[in-house]
């Protein structure tokens, strides 16, 4: 039996927020820049609608990271590919 895991499957993350809910910290990293944001509305016919805030960020220790924050319920989770 295989351990495989879903990619992109999001995961919950710990995010401090400045001015206008922006991320200023990501776990223990400081946020150096927002380099992208976006938002993402589906399936609003649904009872489980997806609402989600996007930030694509560059931390002081130079990682890129991208974290969203689900407008549903109001938690971070960052959404990787690994």
């Amino acid at each position: 039996m295989s351990s495989r895991r879903a990619l992109y499957r999001p995961r919950p993350a710990e995010v401090r927020t400045g001015a206008a809910d922006v991320p200023v910290r990501v776990g223990q990293d400081e946020v150096e820049a927002v380099r992208e944001e976006w938002l993402v509305e589906d399936r609003w016919w649904t009872t489980r609608p997806l609402r989600r805030h996007y930030f694509e960020v560059t931390t002081a220790s130079g990682a890129n990271r991208v974290v969203f924050r689900d407008l549903v319920t109001g938690g971070w989770f960052t959404q990787t590919g690994t």
